[in-house]
């Protein structure tokens, strides 16, 4: 396995990964465990950094997710839509909704279909937000991956998927 100086940082090594599992007698696999160990620190990772771009704009990563959500379906989605779409709760979109309300960014208004129900709309000082932001936005987003080759790219985002599949046995009952 090609290994790279900075690869696993907060992460324990495939030696710490064997000592590890063996302290506690067990069977599984340290190269297994060591790649989900480090996925999960990359993710930590790029979290954090994914809020202090976002942040630039004036934006979380949750906000940011939500306004291109919302513009992705033509502007306008109910809340539980948003929360399916966003793999988030109910709750979640609420306050997200309500602080970029504040900022003018989305409004609610009572849906067409049902007006017992509201749907989240972008204004158009939100569309704006995310035009503003899109050059630096997808720079950035291309330049984090420009070590990559195509292919590497095109194999990277099936490997991606595969993990992905597996990511709900962290939670299972």
């Amino acid at each position: 396995m090609t290994q790279h100086p900075d690869a696993g940082r907060g992460a324990p090594t495939l030696d710490q990964a064997r000592r590890q599992i063996a302290r506690y007698g067990l069977t599984a696999d340290p190269q297994a465990v060591l790649v989900a160990a480090r996925l999960m620190a990359a993710g930590a990772r790029l979290g954090q950094a994914g809020e202090v771009h976002f942040g630039r704009f004036g934006l979380s990563t949750g906000r940011y997710r939500l306004l291109a959500d919302l513009e992705d379906h033509g502007g306008e989605k109910s809340p539980s839509q948003l929360a399916e779409s966003l793999g988030v709760s109910r709750a979640t979109v609420t306050g997200l909704v309500d602080g970029l309300e504040r900022e003018g960014l989305v409004a609610r208004r009572p849906s067409t279909e049902d007006g017992r129900r509201n749907v989240v709309i972008l204004t158009a000082r939100g569309a704006q937000r995310l035009r503003d932001l899109a050059p630096e936005h997808y720079d950035r987003m291309q330049a984090m991956v420009s070590g990559l080759s195509i292919d590497e790219r095109t194999t990277f985002l099936d490997l991606l998927a595969r993990v992905v599949e597996g990511i709900d046995t962290l939670t299972a009952d």
